[in-house]
């Protein structure tokens, strides 16, 4: 089984937990009737989505190098389906929550742009009676939009900061995990290097005695023989004088 320390599973909690809280501003979105405030949540939503797309993306890039040679992360084939099964799944919960909002965002403008036009035919509608009231009326609510439309584009932009520095932060850790996976291959791949030199070294100093050993077999070897021919010559004249000279 893989160490709880797999930087695949360190990544994966952090996209899972993005995830969650994502699931929550999704369920925010869906259960509120608020114009202004279905908006903030559609753009805090959508950003949430963008952001864990990129991080599932960076996630498959990793899993990719690793199938080129599982057992050098000490993972196998099985394990490298999982984790492709498991960032499939997180891309299309995502990608189906995204879609859902943008589409109620689309309904949603067009539906403000009915309103805005059956708003505009009424205004054409003669009512000189009352064209003064209207037009104090106008007044005070165009000043009041105005200020309202402020507030909520000042909101909108502290939560693109604040959206921002999560995103910032995240891309932060990642990238760590990335350099430390980075540094480990290099550390790995130096290990494997000065083996492999030592194992060279080895093989011609093994050679070496090898020859060294044979030259010694031979020598010995042509040793033998004489010692065998002397031995026989010895032979030899010892039976002849015990023949001719008892």
């Amino acid at each position: 089984m893989p160490s709880a320390q797999d930087p695949f599973y360190v990544v994966k909690e952090e996209i899972q937990d993005s995830i969650d809280k994502l699931q929550s501003s999704f369920h925010q979105w869906e259960s509120n009737s608020d114009g202004g405030e279905r908006a903030n949540l559609s753009k805090e939503v959508v950003a949430a989505c963008e952001s864990i797309e990129w991080q599932v993306d960076e996630l498959d890039k990793a899993i990719a190098v690793a199938a080129r040679d599982p057992s050098w992360y000490g993972i196998d084939d099985v394990e490298i389906e999982n984790r492709r099964r498991w960032t499939s799944g997180a891309r299309t919960q995502v990608h189906s929550m995204k879609n859902t909002v943008e589409a109620g965002k689309a309904l949603n403008l067009t539906n403000h742009a009915s309103v805005n036009g059956m708003r505009r035919e009424l205004m054409r509608l003669p009512n000189s009676h009352q064209a003064d009231t209207s037009n104090q009326y106008s007044a005070n609510d165009n000043d009041d939009f105005i200020e309202s439309e402020s507030d909520r584009q000042m909101l909108l932009m502290k939560q693109q900061d604040e959206e921002l520095d999560e995103l910032s932060i995240s891309v932060q850790k990642i990238g760590g995990i990335g350099l430390t996976i980075h540094e480990e291959l290099l550390a790995q791949e130096k290990i494997i290097d000065d083996l492999g030199n030592e194992m060279d070294s080895t093989s011609n100093r093994l050679d070496f005695v090898q020859k060294k050993v044979a030259m010694v077999m031979k020598k010995a070897s042509a040793k033998g023989q004489i010692m065998m021919i002397l031995g026989l010559l010895a032979l030899f004249i010892f039976l002849f004088i015990l023949v001719f000279f008892t």
